[in-house]
């Protein structure tokens, strides 16, 4: 029996006792995992098609362990401009053991539903009394000499944002969505966990691997450059 399924935005074709290698999943090693689009299943005799997925189909897995991949060089050039750039790539993996495919009567994995704001109080319009009538202008008095107007102290300028790009594994997207979200230096990205960081980030596409972003805005934001360049040639998107 085997099964076509949908895991960690690819497509796999799986077996039970199979070794499957995915992108890096959130779960703690040695857990379970549950895969509920299930696209095909053939149990030696019929083959279920989804449409797109099968109702109460899903694969049951056990993380093995965390790991990373081969590493990938890539490399630009522009011919004759003089133009080179040399850059490597390892991809965050997890390894991942196939133990059983149910066919039908699997429970549907629900993600964590936003909080609702609570409903807004409704105000009672406010009921204006009648209007009395005007009494007679009196005479004007002379009017006083103004004093002199307070000069205003100037306002507060807002902290200038830092170039969070310089912590490995922070792109422009990932950057300007931090800022949005008012982590806007390497300060406050400091103080963040990296659990709430993945969270704000969750919407832009692609894996992101946030453990070591807030020790390296550490670095940053006490002006310790060499010692952070030094880690971050260690470093592979974020990850050590």
């Amino acid at each position: 029996m085997y099964a076509i399924v949908e895991m960690a935005g690819q497509q796999f074709k799986v077996a039970k006792d199979q070794k499957v290698y995915v992108h890096r999943l959130q779960t703690e090693e040695g857990k379970k995992v549950t895969f509920d689009n299930v696209l095909l299943l053939d149990d030696g005799k019929n083959v279920t098609i989804g449409a797109p997925a099968i109702d109460g189909a899903a694969v049951e897995a056990k993380v093995v362990k965390h790991l990373r991949g081969d590493k990938v060089i890539v490399f630009h050039k522009k011919r004759r401009k003089g133009y080179r750039k040399k850059n490597g790539h390892r991809q965050s993996l997890t390894e991942i053991v196939i133990e059983s495919i149910v066919a039908k009567g699997a429970k549907k994995v629900k993600a964590a539903e936003p909080k609702k704001a609570a409903p807004k109080k409704e105000v009672a319009p406010k009921v204006e009394a009648p209007k009395a009538k005007a009494a007679p202008k009196a005479k004007a008095a002379p009017k006083a000499k103004a004093a002199p107007k307070k000069e205003a102290t100037p306002k507060a300028k807002p902290a200038k944002a830092d170039d969070l790009k310089k912590i490995e594994g922070i792109g422009p997207k990932i950057a300007s969505t931090l800022i949005e979200a008012g982590i806007s230096t390497f300060a406050d990205l400091a103080k963040a966990k990296p659990a709430k960081i993945s969270e704000i980030i969750a919407d832009v596409r692609g894996n992101h691997v946030t453990d070591t972003w807030p020790a390296q805005a550490k670095l940053a934001a006490d002006g310790k450059w060499d010692e952070l360049k030094k880690w971050q040639d260690e470093l592979d998107g974020g990850k050590a």
